[in-house]
């Protein structure tokens, strides 16, 4: 299991995310390890339930240090960039894998509608740790079960009313990794296909020549991790490979953000040192229609 957290029984059974857990527990180490935050998330401790438990030895460890910086810092930029697309105008926010996920239950927007899709089991799961712990659905959001391998992305999203002549932004964060390339190119196309305005933010693994050996070594060291909880790593790019991939698909403006950037933008001026390693094993991208 990820250090700083207990098992969770539900985990035990269907196809609930591994990697998921990993993720909020690390997300809720960051509320109670690092001041400032950069991700403020009420959320993000109480959805784990009175079994969360924090194991500082680790979580002081500057390799843990530096993951928890990113997946705060990559959950911040995704929203930071959902802020902008609904401050012109777009309504609908479509969260990709949202795994446990917590911007629905602390949405500063009443008007906008927000779909989360994901695995049944993992959502099933996740529904049953937001009853457990007291923390209400909101009304303006709707579940989206779907498997990838029996229905598309967009079949998914029209049985949940979800309307493709409006604009909207797309988060999907710690997914591509994950995914086959035709898998990919499936998403964007869908979100290509969307009126002009409509976005989407990501987040990607950089190919094997675009890293350092000490790099390489510590993705594999990773992607041992992952294999073994049954969710293997398949997909990389080369930045300009990207690029040309979601400007085939269609969109118009694309942002890649690496480290040093996201230093830049998040962690300046921080007493407490949390900041991302100069070289990462991957970028955030935000791309428009």
């Amino acid at each position: 299991m990820p250090p700083g957290c207990l098992t969770l029984n539900s985990m035990q059974t269907g196809r609930a995310s591994r990697t998921a857990l990993g993720v909020a527990a690390r997300r809720a180490a960051h509320q109670l390890l690092d001041h400032p935050q950069v991700l403020a998330d009420p959320i993000a401790v109480p959805i784990l339930g009175k079994d969360f438990a924090i194991d500082h030895k680790r979580q002081a460890h500057p390799i843990a240090r530096a993951f928890r910086a990113f997946l705060a810092a990559r959950s911040r930029y995704v929203e930071d960039n959902l802020f902008a697309a609904v401050a012109a105008g777009i309504g609908q926010y479509v969260v990709l894998g949202a795994g446990l996920d917590t911007f629905a239950y602390r949405n500063p927007f009443s008007d906008i509608r927000i779909f989360e899709v994901d695995f049944p089991a993992t959502q099933e799961w996740k529904r049953s740790l937001l009853k457990d712990a007291g923390i209400p659905e909101p009304a303006n959001l709707t579940f989206v079960p779907l498997d990838f391998e029996r229905k598309t992305l967009s079949a998914g999203l029209a049985e949940a009313a979800f309307d493709i002549t409006k604009p909207a932004f797309f988060g999907w964060l710690g997914v591509v990794p994950y995914l086959t390339l035709p898998a990919f190119r499936a998403t964007i196309d869908t979100v290509a296909s969307l009126p002009a305005g409509s976005g989407i933010g990501f987040d990607y693994a950089l190919a094997s020549e675009d890293l350092s050996t000490r790099l390489q070594l510590a993705r594999a060291a990773l992607a041992t991790r992952v294999a073994l909880a049954g969710e293997p790593f398949r997909l990389f790019f080369r930045s300009e490979q990207l690029e040309n991939e979601l400007k085939s698909a269609g969109f118009q403006r694309i942002e890649q953000s690496d480290s040093m950037e996201l230093n830049e933008r998040y962690f300046a001026n921080r007493s407490d040192g949390l900041t991302l390693p100069a070289e990462g094993l991957g970028k955030l991208v935000t791309a428009w229609v």
